[in-house]
């Protein structure tokens, strides 16, 4: 059993840690992001309890004259709009920490670009990260993935144009998976049992990748101190991680954020980590 619990004083207010570079502020998500998984760990017996610290005035409590309170986030998420991930407590962060834009397959369309551009433009003083965060099993990628698989079925969504511009987007996420998939185990692999399984898991983590690297070309002249990152989260440990491995226990060298590739070979060295980790590989055996 485990209890979260949101409190504030308005008689005392509390200050957040507020992290003065990228390398900072990354820290305190994956600390966070651990602290949560640790505690809702199933394997840990006995009563749990996490008390999450509100700063009132982030209510707006004690601000005067019907003004609102000052939005000073240190991190913007990038995140899909999966009602199974709540973003703030994945991360064990509380109001006006986060800027938190969430779309169906954490894809970069022109609205979740502009929400984005508006953090880095509006918060210099505060934000110091963006970052892309996926998810295991996720609805989208799973819809890219069988449209690639099944061609035929593009017609189905090809009248609807803001389905279809999100499914795309993934495209280029799952034929990188494929590319992979195929290099590693060969043509072959296509006729394996579980292997929609496989080119799913790879996706899910190269597409979180690949909106991180656009984001950090979109921002690396505007804000050449800005940190961009991604990872995933994973619903069996609730770790945020890079899924490498396929035991119970995540590796450190898998878990956290990451920096997202330099380049074009980058992408395909990332795919073939991805591809021949234990994770994938386990649903190929």
């Amino acid at each position: 059993m485990f209890e979260l619990i949101n409190r504030f004083d308005s008689a005392t207010p509390t200050s957040y840690p507020m992290p003065q570079t990228s390398e900072e502020a990354c820290r305190l998500l994956v600390q966070g992001n651990r602290d949560f998984a640790e505690m809702t760990d199933s394997h840990n017996s006995g009563k749990k309890r996490h008390v999450i610290h509100f700063d009132p005035q982030a209510f707006g409590w004690g601000v005067g004259n019907g003004d609102a309170p000052t939005q000073a986030p240190f991190a913007a998420v990038l995140g899909c709009a999966d009602a199974r991930v709540p973003t703030e407590m994945v991360f064990s962060k509380v109001c006006n920490e986060l800027f938190v834009v969430r779309v169906a397959g954490n894809v970069l369309g022109q609205g979740c670009l502009g929400s984005l551009r508006y953090a880095v433009s509006h918060f210099p003083s505060t934000l110091k990260l963006v970052v892309v965060l996926g998810h295991g099993q996720c609805g989208a990628v799973t819809e890219a993935v069988k449209l690639y698989l099944e061609p035929r079925c593009y017609l189905d969504i090809a009248t609807d144009h803001s389905l279809r511009s999100i499914v795309d987007q993934i495209q280029v996420a799952v034929r990188v998976a494929a590319v992979g998939l195929e290099t590693i185990y060969g043509f072959e692999v296509i006729r394996k049992p579980k292997y929609r399984a496989a080119l799913l898991e790879a996706a899910i983590v190269l597409n979180a990748a690949w909106s991180a690297y656009c984001l950090r070309q979109e921002f690396r002249t505007q804000s050449p101190s800005l940190g961009v990152v991604f990872g995933t989260y994973d619903f069996g440990n609730r770790h945020v991680r890079l899924p490498l491995s396929c035991l119970a226990e995540v590796a450190a060298e898998e878990s956290g954020l990451f920096v997202p590739p330099e380049d074009v070979e980058g992408f395909r060295e990332l795919a073939s980590r991805i591809c021949s980790g234990n994770h994938v590989g386990s649903l190929l055996a």
